[in-house]
């Protein structure tokens, strides 16, 4: 690290706290917090969701993937988001804004009392909400390994400073802000990302290594799917990405429920799933060819930074690290805003004395000590594991695993076509993915990773169905649910207080 990387990493820190001081101004009360009120520009809304998808872990996981297996990366990892957006902004995007709209939910999880039961709704918001702050506290510590791994700088210390820049603009801004933040965070990207790609490319000779690079490296290299990233193994993450990139991440479905209309919201949906299908080509371009440039590496993990300190100008590595840094920032402001939106609205009501949540000042209030609390206790956690390395690959495995029973219920519950599916469905479907993944865990000897990745969520998927049909709910609170979200734009809206107190 140079002056001018050090210059280009303060400036980008400078950047995100300014922008949460100046969005500070739009935030008047929790929907504003929450939802940015409903007004976010489909552009903007989209760039966002993109931004929040995935974290700088992927410079580090997926860069050693990328070195080792090859292409088979962006088959079973970018492609598959890619379809279940696509799918999506035609089946779940226009649900969110309707939701909204016509109930007045501003939480992901808000609609589950109506649609099962509190106690339902409790359990999936108190498990996702615990497990979210273990997972965010893994993606400080990523970010903190990626800062001592090009500047040598001390783990505690790395985790205070993006943690903390992070908290600042979060708590300040809400939605706001991240989806501002989200759009510097973008750009800066998008140049060090160009920018890698374009010094790889002339170190291997130019535009023409573009299809000449694969002949340089094994056969295997270049196939569509390769070891144990089978088709199976595909197909079990499109249906996790399905369920995940649609809502079952809660920091994905606000960027929905921020949507001022449905076709805001589809659009949305759509422009991230192009940024999916172009953006990781340019992204692991560099990771792929690491191989040739840098072959017989110890740690497959380190290719992408060792590749940005060997060929970047001083500077330019001080714009790929904000660049590495900006997806995790993007990525855990989300999942802060996320948490503290469910606390404030499904689990605090129930919890805490009403007069605790009651009118829109004490609500943003709550909201940014929530958000506060709950970044700050992500980075408590993040400062003191012992064992780093093991905890994020435990953490972020668990939570992979994990979301998917949370999903399930949340994201089927508002199709007509599982309908029958009631609270009894709902807990069941939890129970079966978590004690499936326990099980996998315990007798791992011999089970493939596509059983691995999708059992969990594959049972649950299963008993949400089959308990559905044997004991079918008969919910006229469901029921109230289901014609506010199949109605057309433009009908009456159902009130909240119609939703809520309906026998």
């Amino acid at each position: 690290m140079h002056l001018l990387d050090w210059l280009a990493i303060s400036a980008y820190f400078l950047l995100m706290l300014v922008v949460g001081f100046v969005i500070r101004r739009r935030v008047h009360n929790a929907r504003d917090f929450f939802t940015a009120g409903g007004k976010m520009p489909w552009w903007l809304a989209g760039i966002s969701h993109h931004m929040s998808g995935y974290s700088s872990a992927v410079f580090v996981g997926y860069a050693a993937l990328a070195y080792t297996e090859g292409f088979s990366l962006y088959i079973w990892w970018a492609c598959t988001i890619v379809v279940s957006l696509l799918l999506g902004s035609f089946v779940f995007a226009p649900r969110w804004v309707r939701l909204r709209v016509r109930t007045g939910m501003i939480s992901p999880l808000e609609y589950l009392a109506a649609r099962y039961n509190v106690p339902t709704q409790m359990c999936l918001a108190c498990s996702g909400s615990l497990l979210k702050i273990f997972d965010v506290g893994a993606k400080w510590t990523a970010s903190a390994l990626l800062l001592q791994m090009f500047a040598h700088v001390d783990l505690r210390w790395g985790v205070l400073l993006t943690g903390g820049v992070t908290l600042v603009y979060s708590v300040m801004g809400g939605l706001w802000a991240d989806a501002a933040t989200d759009l510097s965070q973008f750009v800066i990207q998008l140049v060090s990302g160009i920018a890698m790609f374009v010094v790889v490319l002339a170190h291997l000779g130019g535009a023409g290594a573009l299809g000449s690079m694969w002949a340089w490296l094994p056969a295997s290299h270049h196939q569509l799917f390769h070891g144990p990233y089978t088709p199976a193994f595909a197909g079990a993450y499109l249906l996790i990405n399905l369920l995940s990139y649609n809502g079952g991440t809660w920091s994905l479905a606000q960027r929905f429920l921020a949507s001022p209309d449905e076709t805001s919201a589809r659009r949305s949906a759509q422009l991230s799933a192009a940024l999916y299908l172009v953006w990781p080509l340019v992204l692991f371009y560099p990771m792929w060819a690491a191989p040739i440039l840098l072959p017989h590496l110890a740690d497959p993990s380190n290719s992408y930074a060792l590749l940005a300190q060997s060929y970047l100008p001083a500077g330019m590595v001080g714009l790929v690290l904000a660049g590495l840094f900006a997806h995790s920032m993007a990525m855990t402001s989300s999942d802060a805003n996320a948490i503290a939106a469910v606390v404030i609205r499904d689990i605090a009501p129930v919890l805490l004395p009403a007069r605790w949540t009651e009118g829109e000042r004490r609500q943003l209030l709550a909201a940014r000590l929530c958000t506060f609390s709950f970044l700050a206790g992500s980075m408590v956690i993040a400062l003191f594991a012992n064992h780093m390395g093991g905890v994020l690959g435990l953490i972020l495995l668990w939570y992979g695993a994990l979301v998917g029973p949370i999903a399930v219920p949340m994201l089927l519950g508002m199709l007509p076509l599982f309908r029958r599916s009631g609270a009894a469905a709902a807990m069941a479907s939890w129970i079966a993915g978590i004690v499936t993944f326990a099980v996998t865990k315990r007798f791992s000897g011999g089970v493939s990773l596509a059983f691995t990745v999708g059992g969990p969520v594959c049972l649950s998927f299963f008993t949400y169905v089959v308990v559905g049909l044997l004991r079918p709910a008969r919910s006229p609170r469901a029921r109230e649910l289901f014609t506010a979200m199949a109605a057309s734009e433009g009908s009456y809206p159902l009130s909240s207080e119609e939703i809520s107190t309906t026998p």
